[in-house]
């Protein structure tokens, strides 16, 4: 089970997105971070690679925010049995593998939003970091 402890803090730099945005999401995010003067929930990282897994409106919240770290959960994604890649029902696509989330995190490209889905057995803990321990 994921805990509070198991959150670190992470260059905003080193992340990779493999997905596009919903701007109106992003911005509807950006405001409600703003009012809780912090973010509530980590991204989820590969720890090799820096690939983002999940939490890409929160990273071009940070983005937006001007901020350099933001907090994460890493694991080592192509191993982990703790997650899962799924593809979201109207997904363009048959099939993605974990290999090919992290080949697109490398690569110039994104997915559309909302292509992949990944389910955790453990809830990402909740937490508040404010946006001053971020800057």
């Amino acid at each position: 089970m994921w805990t509070e402890d198991d959150v670190t803090i992470v260059e905003v730099s080193w992340l990779k997105p493999h997905e596009e945005i919903k701007i109106k999401a992003r911005d509807k995010l950006l405001d409600m971070t703003k009012r809780w003067g912090g973010f509530t929930k980590p991204v989820l990282v590969d720890s090799e690679t820096g690939s983002l897994l999940d939490g890409h409106h929160r990273l071009s919240v940070a983005k937006e925010l001007g901020l350099s770290k933001i907090p994460a959960i890493c694991l080592d994604y192509l191993s982990s049995d703790d997650i899962v890649l799924e593809l979201w029902p109207n997904s363009s696509f048959d099939e993605i593998t974990k290999q090919m989330v992290i080949q697109i995190c490398q690569s110039d490209e994104l997915f559309p939003p909302k292509t992949t889905k990944h389910t955790t057995f453990f809830d990402l803990p909740p937490i508040l970091v404010s946006l001053d321990e971020l800057k």
